[in-house]
This record gives structure tokens, C-alpha cells and sequence, in this order.
């Protein structure tokens, strides 16, 4: 501990990146400014969260454009925060958000995925006929039950954690995930 601060490491879901920023390299263990934070969680996370926007809207570009709100937002909002203990979860919320904006705003209905156009290692695994097979019901799923599924796992969330991102009760998740998941097995078990 150094003075009234907590020390990152006795901190349970603070981000590495995090963690080196906040030491810093002058040893003196400083709480990082917000441009030396952002970053350090960018790279730490950013790969993450956009796969998480790409699962929710099925668009690798506005996937991109999500996540670059919600880090510019929380760098915006740094010196106002309480505490920076649970920033990875006000990104996670931030990204929820903005997928639900961009979809709000698109209205439009939702198109099976173009194969990509080079191979990468993100996309050696959606082009799997299996994969997109599980990707094209998954985006027929209702949006709620959708962010769900996704929440629970892929970002491989606890029930807790996916209610407090989602904004309902952890009844309100089992439920919601069990019914996804039964309309996802009828989805798949329909497709040749």
C-alpha cells in the first residue's frame, strides 16, 4: 500500500497493462495519467472487446469504430472516475452500448456474414462451416438473448458480471441464456 491508495496488484480484475502503466518506469509506483492508462488498457484489450463487438453487430469495421468510442470515452472521462479498479467492466458496458446504438440505428435486418477476405487467425476460426454455421443462428437470435450467449461464452463472464453489463438481475440472465440456447440448438439442429 502506498498511502491512502490500493496498491493495482492487490486489486482482483485490474488489467496488466494496467498494472505496468501504474508502476511506470521511473519505480515510483504513480497512478498513470490518462493518456499512459488508455493505452496501456488498448493494448492489453482491444483485440478482446472488438471480437465482442464483432459477435454483436457481425460488421468488423463498426466492431472497430465501437471500440474506439468506448476507449476514447473512457479517456474523456478518466479524472472523473472514482476509481480505476473496474475500468475493463465500464469498457466491456461502453462497447455494449455502442453495439446497441449501432444496431438502434442501422434498423435494418441482419445479413448472413461475408467470408473474409484473407485468411488471419481470427478468421481461420469464424470460416469453419461450423463456426459460421453457430455465427449466422447466433446473430438470428433476439438482441438480449444474443448479448447473453456472447457475454457468457465467449467473453466467458460469470452470471453476476453479464447482469451488470446487461443492466438485469442474474434471474433474468439464466433465463435469458437458457432460452438462447434452446433456440440456437433448434436453429442448428434445422440446418443441413
Amino acid at each position: 500500500m502506498r498511502g491512502d491508495r490500493t496498491d493495482p496488484q492487490d486489486l482482483p480484475g485490474a488489467p496488466l497493462g494496467l498494472i505496468d502503466a501504474w508502476n511506470g518506469a521511473d519505480g515510483t509506483g504513480a497512478e498513470p495519467d490518462a493518456g499512459e492508462a488508455v493505452a496501456a488498457l488498448y493494448r492489453s484489450h482491444a483485440l478482446g472487446l472488438t471480437r465482442l463487438a464483432f459477435l454483436m453487430l457481425g460488421d468488423r469495421h463498426s466492431a472497430e469504430d465501437v471500440v474506439q468510442e468506448a476507449f476514447f470515452g473512457l479517456y474523456r472521462v478518466w479524472d472523473r472516475l472514482p476509481e480505476h479498479s473496474n475500468v475493463l467492466g465500464y469498457l466491456r458496458v461502453s462497447v455494449l452500448n455502442g453495439c446497441r446504438s449501432v444496431v438502434r440505428r442501422a434498423r435494418r435486418v441482419p445479413r448472413p456474414l461475408p467470408a473474409p477476405p484473407a485468411a488471419s487467425a481470427e478468421s481461420d476460426v469464424l470460416v469453419g462451416e461450423e463456426q459460421r454455421a453457430a455465427v449466422t443462428a447466433l446473430r438470428r437470435l433476439p438482441a438480449r438473448q444474443r448479448e447473453a450467449l456472447v457475454l457468457r461464452y465467449f467473453a466467458d463472464l460469470l452470471e453476476g458480471e453479464i447482469a451488470q453489463a446487461m443492466g438485469v438481475s442474474r434471474g433474468t440472465v439464466k433465463s435469458t441464456t437458457a432460452r438462447g440456447l434452446a433456440a440456437l440448438g433448434r436453429m442448428l439442429g434445422e440446418e443441413p
